[in-house]
């Protein structure tokens, strides 16, 4: 299961926000050295060469609470820079200085679950997904970021409606993900004729999905179809790093194929890459 890491950069409005502040900025500080606290514009009268000043109705100076707004924004997305850099502690606490700003900034939330599942703590890094899928309801990432921890957490029915209100957000940048992530969980929920569909949809869009390409292998191992499930197996080990799951079900293929020194190398590179991962008789994991 797949989180989206990346929390998008700022946009393009934040940049015209600060060059069009600066020249408010500019303009105020003329006005104050002149004495006054408007801007006002020349219009002419209907007598030729007479002029009156007339001010619009609004003031020059920054609403405060946009100011505190813009600044949380642009903390969070310091906090996600920080992130990308694998600094957690920094992260952490820029992310909580933008909620100190702004409580409505949903990227800080992902980035402060982001940082507690890297602790391990993944109770933490729920209720931050949570709030970041209630404040941006319509973001395709914090909702794939929220189903995927749901259904990592045994709630599999809970979690597939926040991929289907993924998918929805035309502007979401890696629907393959949240297809992958919905065929995974839907595998978990018992529901195969959901699972293949999506699990092959993400393949469409993403050959080399890795969470899609051990859905399909999985689905053709329970499926009896040991050969497919060895080519998905194969493909998944080759499109990124193993997992002690993703190198079970290849001992278990290689296995039920009746390939046993090819199984026996699997569990070996299994023991070797993760050595904390205990195996029980027939390569099921304990916990």
């Amino acid at each position: 299961m797949r989180h989206d890491r990346a929390v998008a950069a700022m946009p393009a409005a934040a940049t015209h926000a600060r060059m069009l502040r600066a020249t408010v900025a500019f303009a105020a500080a003329t006005c104050a050295l002149a004495g006054c606290s408007r801007l006002t514009f020349v219009k002419p009268s209907a007598d030729r060469d007479s002029y009156t000043q007339v001010a619009p109705d609004y003031d020059v100076r920054e609403d405060p609470r946009e100011a505190a707004r813009t600044l949380a924004r642009e903390r969070a997305a310091a906090a996600a820079e920080a992130l990308r850099g694998g600094d957690l502690a920094q992260a952490a606490q820029l992310a909580r200085q933008a909620l100190e700003g702004d409580r409505g900034v949903a990227a800080a939330h992902t980035v402060l679950a982001l940082v507690a599942e890297r602790r391990g703590d993944a109770k933490d890094a729920g209720e931050h997904y949570a709030a970041a899928a209630k404040l941006a309801p319509a973001d395709g990432t914090a909702l794939n970021n929220y189903g995927a921890w749901l259904c990592a957490a045994g709630k599999p029915a809970r979690a597939l409606p926040y991929f289907d209100r993924a998918l929805a957000d035309r502007a979401y940048p890696t629907p393959a993900s949240a297809l992958a992530n919905a065929g995974a969980c839907a595998l978990r929920a018992g529901q195969g004729q959901r699972a293949e569909r999506d699990l092959r949809r993400a393949l469409a869009i993403d050959p080399a999905e890795p969470t899609a390409l051990a859905g399909m292998a999985r689905l053709e191992f329970d499926a009896g179809d040991y050969l497919q499930a060895r080519a998905f197996s194969e493909r998944r080990l080759a499109a990124a790093a193993a997992t002690p799951e993703v190198l079970q079900l290849a001992s278990r293929i290689e296995n039920a194929l009746g390939d046993a020194a090819r199984a026996a190398r699997y569990v070996q590179r299994m023991r070797d890459e993760f050595p904390a991962s205990q195996q029980a008789p027939g390569g099921e994991s304990r916990q």
